[in-house]
């Protein structure tokens, strides 16, 4: 729990870290204590009033997260105009393709899902609405950084599981390279960075001022990837990122 919550707000920061304890895993008091730090008579008080107001609810498998906190997740998603304006193009995408197409933001330093139109064939992903990963092993994410270059030398090192200081600088000019190549051709790829077997074309939504609000990615595995297609995928991709775009009030120079 944070402890930089301003005066007066202690109260509901140490409601809203026992929430975040729950989405992390926790499912018993024992647990939240733990990853909390909070006193268990605290902790305890507080997961009865979560649990009443509905934003946290208690079964056999102990706590988890509960309806209203669904209830909000759902207004706040279709509070933003990007999941609206580009749904019919997800849809249009999904039936001409078959394969799985991802609707993302940029969250802080991940990436955030919502929506995903899973495909019709292949095994499925582990990519869900709601789910976070890194912005430079997915193609949706490093379609997020083509205007980002500044960030994404650190970005890299920061995501790239290996020891601290251990990253090879080879590995680290080849993505650069990559990611270079993406911003001037506005496409970006997934070739197997995050998940075995799974390849994506990504490429930028952007709003009226031009800068990147989104991205669209389309994914499947590599049986129904190969190179070819990938190239041939950019152009579809990246026309309907620009329909979303306009949706938004982008237009082109």
């Amino acid at each position: 729990m944070s402890d930089t919550a301003p005066p007066g707000t202690q109260t509901l920061a140490r409601g809203l870290a026992l929430i975040r304890a729950v989405a992390g895993g926790a499912t018993d008091l024992r647990g939240l204590v733990e990853d909390t730090g909070l006193g268990r008579s605290t902790a305890h008080r507080l997961v009865q009033l979560l649990v009443s107001e509905g934003y946290l609810r208690s079964g056999r498998d102990g706590y988890a997260l509960g309806p209203t906190l669904i209830e909000l997740g759902f207004q706040a998603l279709h509070g933003s105009p990007l999941p609206v304006v580009a749904r019919p193009v997800l849809e249009e995408l999904a039936e001409q393709l078959r394969d799985t197409v991802h609707l993302a933001v940029r969250d802080g330093d991940s990436v955030l899902y919502l929506d995903k139109l899973p495909g019709s064939r292949g095994a499925e992903m582990r990519s869900r609405i709601g789910h976070r990963m890194p912005l430079t092993r997915t193609g949706v994410g490093m379609a997020l950084l083509l205007d980002s270059a500044p960030e994404w030398r650190e970005l890299y090192l920061a995501e790239t599981p290996a020891e601290p200081g251990r990253v090879r600088p080879e590995d680290l000019d080849a993505f650069l390279a990559r990611m270079r190549e993406y911003a001037e051709s506005g496409v970006a790829m997934d070739l197997e960075d995050n998940e075995p077997g799974i390849r994506c074309v990504a490429a930028p939504i952007r709003d009226a001022t031009g800068a990147i609000a989104g991205a669209i990615s389309v994914s499947a595995t590599r049986p129904y990837m190969p190179a070819a297609r990938m190239r041939g995928l950019n152009r579809v991709v990246g026309r309907a990122a620009r329909q979303v775009s306009a949706g938004l009030g982008h237009r082109e120079p």
